[in-house]
């Protein structure tokens, strides 16, 4: 007889004998069923993996990534770039047009049931009843997601105290803020002690208290449990911080791929930065850096990428000689967004806006 269960933000339908809530965690807690040999692998292989809409491009378009058992995985890109699209993929909630992806060890199409058992979704769009209690969400999950009933109430009061909602645990989650939804959200996706945990910009839109604290959150899961978690963010700040490894992902291609610190050695060379007292005297100021290195495309400053063995002090000497007026002037070292220009000719803030501003013609012509 089929039943039905719930990935974070989806539902997912399953037959006798292949229920996707059953864990096949390596958890000492050992809070469901086992699916496979505690030592099977935990990480993601992914080759030329291609997902395209029937009257859409291709969001995803031909990438190659591997994540290894225990590692951060930041996925970075604007707005449309492909991020969401891979990640419900990866997690089965959307077949692949070409390509292979495997999660775990198990073919995302072919074991679709295996790749559910084992791992943790939190989706963009958090899906929670307002009328329920956070207690109560995490009960409801536990038992869909085959918990033991005599470890739910445990397991929830857990992961409570976890995500720091132990005090609005019997509040109803109509009351709670973006960031205690978010926080919930990540619990839900705990519930069955997960080995791979897949979060989908899990801090869009939440305050800097509250994104520093699911930071934290993710970062004692990897060190604690061994979690391998792949994390999707359009937030330079939030790949920098947490991620093991960097995926930069542009219009469905992988266009870089390393450390955060790799990728931006590849750049080496530090850039300067301008903001002109008065706005008519940018294009004097640009022609002006000019001379120092490669101008780089920007919207709230004027820049340059400096030429090697320049430094801030040449600048601000050739400023003062030639009564260059600026409000400030700053020298940046190599960042993850000067990674993103170099590999896609924009900014990733520029990309986003573009994205937006597509995405709002369309609503229009629509």
């Amino acid at each position: 007889m089929p039943f039905s269960t719930s990935i974070r933000g989806a539902r997912v339908i399953a037959l006798d004998g292949n229920h996707p809530g059953q864990c096949g965690s390596a958890s000492s807690r050992e809070v469901a069923g086992s699916v496979g040999p505690v030592e099977r692998e935990n990480g993601i292989e992914v080759e030329g993996l291609v997902r395209e809409y029937r009257k859409g491009p291709r969001a995803v378009d031909g990438i190659d990534l591997s994540v290894a058992p225990g590692e951060i995985y930041g996925f970075l890109g604007p707005n449309g770039a492909g991020k969401s699209t891979t990640v419900h993929v990866l997690t089965t909630l959307l077949p692949p047009t070409a390509g292979t992806a495997r999660v775990g060890g198990y073919d995302v199409v072919k074991e679709g049931p295996k790749v559910r058992s084992l791992i943790g979704v939190a989706l963009q769009e958090a899906a929670l009843d307002p009328l329920l209690t956070g207690r109560d969400h995490l009960r409801l999950q536990a038992t869909l997601q085959g918990v033991r009933k005599d470890q739910r109430a445990s397991r929830a009061e857990e992961l409570l105290h976890r995500v720091g909602l132990a005090d609005a645990a019997d509040r109803k989650v109509s009351g709670y803020s973006g960031g205690m939804k978010r926080r919930l959200d990540l619990a839900l996706a705990l519930i069955h002690g997960p080995r791979i945990l897949f979060l989908d910009e899990p801090t869009t839109g939440l305050d800097p208290q509250s994104r520093t604290a699911l930071w934290e959150e993710v970062a004692l899961l990897r060190r604690e449990d061994g979690v391998t978690v792949f994390l999707t963010t359009q937030y330079l700040e939030e790949a920098d911080v947490l991620a093991d490894r960097v995926g930069i992902i542009d219009q469905g291609k992988l266009v870089a791929e390393g450390t955060p610190a790799a990728l931006k050695a590849e750049i080496g060379r530090p850039s300067v930065h301008a903001i002109p007292h008065r706005e008519e005297d940018r294009p004097r100021i640009a022609e002006f850096l000019a001379q120092f290195g490669e101008p780089l495309a920007t919207t709230r400053d004027v820049a340059v990428r400096l030429r090697a063995g320049l430094g801030l002090t040449d600048i601000v000497r050739a400023v003062d000689a030639n009564g260059v007026d600026v409000v400030d002037l700053e020298l940046k070292a190599p960042s993850l967004d000067d990674v993103f220009l170099a590999k896609t000719g924009r900014t990733l803030e520029g990309a986003t806006e573009e994205a937006e501003a597509e995405q709002q013609q369309k609503k229009r012509g629509a």
